[in-house]
């Protein structure tokens, strides 16, 4: 679809492509393009946030709501369903689409859940995955074969621990992983893409009218349960709530792990300091959260009144992106060397990689959780890891929001 006024303001806008084929250069037009640039989202204007400081303001500005209706572009019936990133903001109602009161009361519930203790108790579990994968990965890459580090290792572990959490039954969890990779895939068509997300619904609501029934020690019981901040979580809004944590939670895991393991085999000299223990994994944890960030662009936010951005303003009703990736290369943040990888950075990178305000990802402390547990597992099995193709024949998925790779053929060496 088309927008007639794509280009109103801003002059041209930097066209976000579906296909992710330069995901650097692509970081660096949206930048150059000021604090607050014009881009084209598959023919419908936006504006993105691209630096660290305004992100940082705005994310608590509460003039820009997640409340669909406040979007010209939808009330005047410009952006339908036909759109195909609709699903991720028109998502139904969960602590990701509503704003002051009600997603302090949708956020307090999700709290109860997902907390310090419950992360702690499920370590041995993640451990116990983490150990299981590599030993797929050791089989398939006997006598010197490629295999896959994304779908043997780093795609099914964050699916097997939020499967987990939620009370799945592990048989769900290829089904599940299947279906998002769809639903974020820019070749899925339209009509497809809408009915996974019918049969999505009908599976969380299958499984949370389940747990309603027999309760057990999981994530959705929790949230049926919860028995603080206001009234309690309707049906919807526990569906809502699981299937967006799903996605985000697992999807965001993939790429922290694959992004740091790429980063640390095209700097040779600094995976060899983490691994004499002389910079530590969350050092790299949080330089590769920050370098090349597994969420691209958030979207999306409306201004309900004019919003001043620098020399810039956010006209009423339209909507603005965060552009993370963007925002992580700031250089008025980060340093004049912003655009480079070191996880021996003088001050620790101070990103906002997982959100800022009230929003922030609540499931930000489980993916350092895995990550953490699973670099180190990875680098300890298999210390002479190596790409099996040149680094600049790596691709991405056509997934305009995420930063996903296609696949990660390595070589293990044991």
């Amino acid at each position: 679809m088309t927008c007639p006024h794509a280009a109103a303001q801003g002059g041209a806008p930097v066209v976000v492509d579906p296909m992710v084929r330069d995901l650097d250069g692509e970081t660096a037009r949206i930048a150059a393009a000021g604090p607050l640039a014009r881009i084209d989202l598959l023919g419908v204007p936006a504006w993105a946030v691209t630096r660290h400081a305004d992100a940082r303001r705005l994310l608590v500005d509460p003039r820009l709501v997640k409340d669909l209706n406040a979007w010209d572009l939808w009330t005047s019936g410009t952006v339908t369903h036909a759109w195909p990133l609709i699903g991720m903001i028109d998502a139904g109602r969960s602590m990701f689409t509503v704003d002051g009161d009600e997603h302090r009361r949708l956020r307090a519930k999700t709290s109860q859940a997902l907390t310090p203790r419950r992360l702690e108790a499920i370590r041995p579990d993640i451990e116990k995955f983490t150990a299981e994968l590599l030993d797929a990965l050791e089989e398939g890459g006997r006598d010197g074969a490629v295999v896959d580090l994304k779908s043997v290792f780093a795609q099914p572990l964050p699916m097997r621990v939020v499967g987990m959490l939620m009370g799945v039954d592990p048989e769900a969890n290829t089904m599940l992983t299947r279906q998002y990779k769809k639903f974020f895939s820019m070749l899925t068509p339209q009509d497809e893409r809408l009915a996974l997300l019918a049969d999505l619904d009908v599976f969380y609501t299958d499984l949370v009218r389940a747990k309603t029934a027999l309760p057990t020690d999981d994530l959705t019981s929790a949230l049926i349960l919860a028995d603080e901040g206001g009234e309690p979580l309707t049906e919807e809004e526990v569906v809502g709530n699981l299937k967006a944590m799903v996605a985000a939670g697992h999807e965001t895991t993939i790429g922290l792990v694959l992004n740091a393991v790429r980063a640390l085999l095209a700097h040779p000299d600094q995976l060899r300091k983490v691994l004499t223990g002389e910079v530590s994994w969350d050092a790299v944890i949080e330089e590769t959260l920050r370098w090349d960030t597994p969420t691209t662009h958030l979207l999306m936010r409306f201004a309900t009144e004019d919003v001043r951005v620098g020399d810039a303003v956010l006209p009423k009703g339209e909507g603005v992106v965060i552009s993370y990736r963007v925002i992580g290369r700031d250089p008025a943040q980060h340093g004049p060397d912003a655009d480079a990888f070191d996880i021996a950075r003088p001050a620790p990178a101070r990103h906002m990689t997982f959100g800022h305000g009230p929003h922030i990802c609540p499931g930000a402390a489980l993916s350092r959780v895995e990550a953490g547990i699973a670099l180190p597992a990875l680098f300890a099995r298999f210390p002479r890891l190596r790409l099996a193709v040149p680094d600049e024949e790596l691709r991405n998925l056509p997934v305009m929001t995420q930063n996903d790779l296609e696949s990660f053929p390595v070589l293990l060496d044991a």
